[in-house]
């Protein structure tokens, strides 16, 4: 898709109120003048194919062209997804139960998918053997749905359980993961996951990039839910800056736990790495995957794989101060 044709199909589907509520948010931050952040924002959305929350992110307002061409913008993360990942598979990454049956040894939790014809009996009989529970829509982003249940939810009251299930359209439950102290030391409310990011590009196969998520009150640790993000170094599994979350706020510490973020050591990330590097060749077709990784006290387990990554959390702007983006590190695996 041409640049033009993307901003054209974009502008159609702008929402209107959120971009006015961004420049406005921005005029505060930047002291410019909302006429001159929205010609900068049309500028960039034609030169960069950068739309507004692009711009608020990377706080594109600051940086010159030279920077500004280094970061990947929605539109140049579409086109990535759209050359790597053949759409024909994406269904193993976008199914939960789908992705949770092929990756069933790297997800390592119990879990069962629910629909119509689930019956009441290995309904209850899950329900028994696992008192804690996380549900979640079949298909869906962003935490959009997901729930957290216990037994005082359900006991006594299976059938209706069920049913209130089914009429939030939850397609299935797994058993919660308990993550590793460690890691609930910086904040015990979620799981606080790596997305690690695996690429089989046309030049190297790897890693391209990891990000701490971090939870900050709710039970998902997303940055759509109000938590935060910290680059990790793909070679010690140290945290390398400070948390960052979508309104741009920064926190050297966790604003809950008063954990310090950077310097902050991810355990067993090492074997992280390996089992993305592994499962990654498990569907060659899908060449450029983000994995959502838990830690346990046993190591790594997969909460989730992305089929269509976010380009929004690598590109805060607090994760690259120089005001140099992520295309450097993307162009290490494939041309752009």
């Amino acid at each position: 898709m041409s640049r033009l044709s993307f901003f054209f199909k974009r502008l159609v589907r702008m929402d209107w109120k959120a971009m006015w509520q961004t420049t406005g948010l921005l005029k505060e931050r930047s002291g410019k003048s909302r006429a001159w952040l929205l010609c900068d924002m049309l500028y960039c959305a034609l030169k960069y194919n950068a739309g507004y929350v692009d711009y608020k992110i990377a706080q594109m307002y600051k940086l010159n062209d030279a920077q500004r061409k280094t970061q990947i913008t929605r539109g140049l993360s579409n086109t990535i997804v759209r050359r790597m990942n053949d759409k024909a598979y994406w269904h193993f990454f976008d199914d939960k139960a789908t992705f949770n049956d092929l990756f069933k040894e790297e997800v390592g939790r119990g879990w069962m998918k629910v629909s119509a014809e689930t019956t009441l009996d290995e309904f209850t009989a899950f329900l028994a053997e696992y008192g804690d529970l996380i549900a979640k829509p079949l298909e869906g982003s962003s935490g959009v749905g997901i729930e957290r249940f216990t037994r005082d939810h359900w006991e006594g009251r299976e059938a209706e359980f069920l049913q209130e299930l089914l009429d939030k359209q939850i397609g299935i439950i797994e058993e919660r993961v308990i993550q590793h102290p460690r890691m609930s030391e910086m904040c015990p409310t979620s799981v606080n996951t790596i997305r690690i990011a695996t690429l089989l590009g046309d030049k190297k196969q790897g890693i391209v990039y990891a990000f701490l998520r971090i939870g900050n009150g709710n039970v998902m640790d997303n940055v759509d839910q109000g938590g935060m993000a910290a680059r990790v170094d793909l070679a010690s599994g140290k945290l390398l800056t400070v948390g960052a979350d979508k309104k741009g706020n920064t926190f050297t510490h966790h604003p809950m736990t008063g954990t310090s973020i950077i310097g902050f050591e991810v355990p067993f990330f090492e074997e992280a790495k390996e089992m993305c590097l592994k499962a990654a060749q498990k569907v060659p077709q899908m060449r450029f995957v983000a994995w959502d990784v838990a830690i346990t006290e046993k190591g790594p387990v997969f909460i989730e794989g992305n089929s269509f990554p976010s380009h929004a959390v690598p590109q805060f702007a607090a994760h690259y101060p120089d005001g140099i983006g992520i295309m450097r590190e993307f162009r290490e695996f494939i041309d752009i």
